[in-house]
């Protein structure tokens, strides 16, 4: 896993959100949800700013760039 993986993991759970609930947020499938938080994809760069506004944190942290 790459740190967006894990720290988008971590956000998600910290929400008490299934992939599920998660991907429907998104509008995406849970397998995306899935592959994101494995490493195996990675979101497109509109979704990725999406992602940080949802959770109130900066693309940075997202990306594992900052504490």
């Amino acid at each position: 896993m790459n740190k967006f993986s894990n720290v988008l993991k971590e956000l998600r759970e910290e929400k008490k959100l299934s992939q599920i609930q998660f991907a429907k947020e998104f509008n995406v499938s849970q397998t995306t949800i899935s592959g994101w938080e494995t490493g195996y994809r990675e979101p497109d760069f509109n979704t990725l700013i999406e992602i940080a506004k949802y959770f109130g944190v900066t693309t940075d942290y997202l990306l594992g760039l900052e504490d």
